[in-house]
């Protein structure tokens, strides 16, 4: 059973546009061959932290929607964590919205 996730992680802002090019696809296919699904890239660009993580002031944003099994996301984190270009990750779980309900017809005789 598969479900959505959003997740937005901060690079380090010294990678240049290759190297950040690179970690997106590194990161993306990872999560492909695990089993993602639907998978949606958003480059956020580079922003002022609100606060220094690691001496940083800035970082490069990037948002990825997908589908994929709970046990795969922690594999996708554990490979961001152990990664020196990824500053800082969060994953949130999407609750979709219930389904409608058909309403009962009422049949009259």
């Amino acid at each position: 059973m598969s479900d959505s996730y959003e997740m937005m992680y901060i690079l380090r802002p010294d990678l240049s546009e290759e190297q950040v090019n690179q970690a997106v696809t590194k990161y993306k296919d990872l999560l492909q061959e695990q089993g993602g699904e639907e998978v949606e890239i958003q480059h956020r660009g580079k922003r002022r932290l609100a606060y220094p993580i690691e001496r940083h002031r800035e970082g490069v944003y990037i948002q990825m929607n997908y589908k994929a099994p709970p046990t795969h996301v922690a594999q996708l984190q554990r490979a961001m964590r152990y990664g020196d270009e990824v500053i800082r990750y969060l994953t949130l779980k999407q609750e979709l919205p219930p389904e409608p309900q058909p309403e009962p017809v009422e049949v009259e005789a």
